[in-house]
């Protein structure tokens, strides 16, 4: 009967190095997930370097935007892994508030349990020492004593008798309040270990779902990178390329060679005006010898025009003139 009441214990205590070693375990697969998610970040950071390569730069994309959809999984992964690992903190407090709370309801337990034990080895001695008398009482009337040694042993065994008889009695109610305090505490502990592993299979459940979830997530990830790659094909990877490396869908048009037009560069000539320099009279006297000149129109030539189509004006006696006069003026 003693071995009924240490299985709630070792439950109870088997049952926090249970939630000590889950929550290790829940750490230590949070701590994986999120070093490959960071790895996945990386990678696709690294993809992202060469997504500018030539014809090529579309698939590097679908790499890049895949392997950045891996990483936010694992990370969702580990986001759901705290919370469980929260959920198994809060859990593990309870259950040390329902052990200890369980505890002091079945403090009579204890007691009953010490009162069983020392009526048992009270009862045990009392029964050896019973045989004893009456062992004693029939050796003593076998080999002949006196009547008042045989009167001393009756009397003893008749009290060892009578001592037996009592402690056999007060065995008898002390099991029976063991019993019935064992039955009430042993119910209780197992309706707590029975609510405890309920509760580790929804954990785990839980657990279980997470990852299901997860694993649907990177399998859409797959497909979905299996459609992108199908979908491109040489011909579009080409055509994006060209598309932004050309210069244009429409064609240069054509340019033919045109001859100089002449005729509208010597209309657009207008006649230059020097800056009078010289004596005023003799500037009049210019003025009105060209003005006594009328020339025919037939003497009027048309003049040379240079590479830039400005007219090339010819030196006349006129301007000889001048520049002699200039020379005067200076020398003066």
């Amino acid at each position: 009967m003693l071995c009924i009441f240490r299985i709630p214990v070792s439950l109870s205590s088997d049952a926090f190095r249970i939630l000590i070693m889950l929550l290790i375990i829940f750490f230590d697969r949070a701590t994986i997930e999120e070093a490959y998610s960071r790895s996945m970040t990386k990678l696709a950071k690294s993809a992202s370097n060469y997504t500018q390569l030539g014809t090529f730069a579309p698939v590097w994309d679908v790499f890049k935007t895949s392997t950045e959809k891996l990483a936010g999984c694992h990370l969702d992964l580990v986001r759901r892994l705290q919370e469980l690992i929260k959920e198994v903190h809060k859990y593990g407090d309870e259950q040390i508030k329902a052990y200890k709370k369980t505890k002091e309801e079945v403090s009579g337990t204890l007691e009953a349990v010490q009162n069983i034990q020392s009526i048992t080895q009270a009862l045990q001695k009392s029964k050896e020492n019973y045989n004893a008398k009456c062992l004693e009482q029939e050796r003593l009337k076998k080999e002949g004593a006196t009547p008042r040694e045989i009167d001393k042993a009756t009397v003893k065994s008749k009290k060892a008798t009578d001592t037996y008889k009592l402690y056999v009695e007060k065995y008898a109610a002390v099991k029976s309040d063991f019993e019935q305090k064992m039955t009430e505490t042993a119910q209780k502990f197992q309706d707590i270990e029975e609510t405890h592993l309920l509760h580790m299979k929804e954990i785990i459940e839980s657990l279980s779902n997470t990852i299901k979830d997860i694993h649907l997530q990177i399998g859409e990830v797959h497909e979905e990178f299996i459609n992108n790659m199908t979908n491109t094909t040489v011909e579009s990877l080409i055509q994006k390329f060209a598309e932004s490396k050309g210069t244009g869908k429409e064609r240069p048009g054509p340019i033919e060679f045109e001859e100089c037009n002449t005729s509208s560069a010597v209309e657009g000539i207008k006649p230059r005006k020097r800056k009078p320099f010289g004596l005023s009279g003799i500037m009049k006297k210019e003025k009105d010898t060209e003005s006594v000149e009328c020339p025919d129109a037939d003497s009027v030539n048309i003049p040379d025009v240079d590479d830039e189509g400005y007219s090339i004006k010819p030196e006349t006696t006129q301007d000889i003139l001048f520049t002699i006069t200039v020379l005067i003026y200076l020398i003066l």
